[in-house]
């Protein structure tokens, strides 16, 4: 919710500017959760200030420690939630604006998050997979949303690996044919 409320901030507003240049609607921004990690302020100050310690942020991926240092992991980047089939967020994928490196970024495996095991959209898709018996499986975050916003609902995308046998179990819940 931090991310999604900065994206329509003055903070967020390069970053709302690209996500808007992808041509994505309002309506499906907020569907998807989409949202900001600006340069600043620093999340994991805001989080800390909410309670949370910094071993949990660290712990869920969110700062990273260096050097004796804590930093956000994520700066400058359209935030993209990645949520599991029963609605439980379980990391995010960054999309750098601008010539930060490197392009796209993803928490890094925690104890609840693991690339291989989950897919982007499947919250949102796995009712029109059921429905029609079959998932189309593609490439990113924009691919998906940009599907779903042309009304292709039963759309899935692996998180930035090839499609792994894990994939496969998870969409076979769902669908007959991938």
């Amino acid at each position: 919710r931090l991310y999604h409320r900065h994206l329509w901030q003055e903070d967020g507003a390069d970053i709302l500017a690209y996500v808007k240049k992808r041509g994505l609607s309002d309506a499906v921004i907020r569907r998807f959760g989409i949202g900001a990690a600006p340069a600043r302020p620093n999340i994991g100050s805001t989080l800390m200030s909410e309670g949370f310690t910094k071993e949990e942020l660290i712990s869920a991926g969110l700062m990273l420690e260096r050097d004796g240092r804590v930093f956000d992991m994520f700066r400058n980047r359209a935030m993209f939630p990645i949520i599991d089939a029963y609605g439980n967020v379980l990391g995010f994928g960054g999309r750098a604006i601008g010539d930060v490196q490197p392009k796209y970024l993803n928490t890094s495996e925690t104890p609840i998050f693991h690339k291989s095991s989950n897919m982007f959209g499947i919250d949102i898709a796995k009712s029109a997979i059921v429905s029609s018996g079959e998932a189309i499986v593609v490439e990113g975050y924009t691919d998906v949303i940009a599907m779903h916003q042309a009304g292709i609902a039963n759309v899935v995308a692996t998180l930035g690996t090839a499609l792994t046998a894990q994939h496969v179990k998870l969409i076979s819940r769902f669908a007959t044919r991938i």
